[in-house]
């Protein structure tokens, strides 16, 4: 709704003799059509769906006894993607007389492996199986060529979000961050 003013003639009982004097007048009327933020609506439905950061699924773990070693591979993946972390979420809400919709999906992943590397992922990665061995991931991995004690690595979800309703459209993005930290050392052989 918005608030108009109008001047003009008000409705005065003073008699004939006296002039009109201006006023105004205030009323609530329904806002023009196109006055309405139809993006920032879908904008606010969509962060109401509760999209979420992922859970990173990586080998070596972050955990005391885990180390990997410099030239093996690391794998990354998202840990149970389900709608929330990785889509298509979708989210409706009213917007004056029609409704607007909104479907994300995560177009990518970017893992910051912590030491000038950028790894994108297209996907939700294969999660790690001991069975693999010394395999690479067959989608989303990484090699280290030196130690870290520990590499900072940061997974950056990137949504894409399409919209439409009230006769509008568009796409806006959506950026969500995790992170977590692994051990890489360097393998020496000892001879005597």
């Amino acid at each position: 709704m918005t608030c108009l003013l109008r001047s003009g003639d008000c409705d005065q009982s003073a008699g004939d003799h006296l002039p009109i004097a201006d006023c105004t007048q205030r009323w609530w009327a329904a806002a023009p059509e196109g006055s309405i933020d139809v993006e920032q609506i879908a904008r606010d439905a969509f962060a109401r769906a509760n999209p979420t950061k992922i859970t990173i699924g990586i080998v070596p773990e972050n955990q005391p006894d885990r180390v990997g070693l410099v030239g093996m591979p690391v794998w990354m993946w998202v840990q149970e993607p389900g709608i929330q972390t990785t889509g298509p979420l979708t989210a409706t809400a009213p917007a004056g007389g029609a409704t607007v919709t909104s479907t994300g999906r995560v177009a990518r992943i970017d893992w910051n492996m912590g030491d000038g590397t950028t790894v994108t992922c297209r996907g939700a990665g294969t999660p790690y199986q001991d069975s693999f061995g010394k395999k690479e991931s067959p989608d989303c991995g990484h090699v280290y060529k030196k130690q870290g004690n520990p590499y900072a690595v940061t997974a950056t979800s990137h949504w894409v979000v399409d919209w439409h309703g009230a006769g509008q459209s568009g796409t806006f993005t959506l950026d969500l961050t995790n992170e977590t930290q692994i051990v890489v050392g360097e393998a020496h052989v000892i001879t005597q």
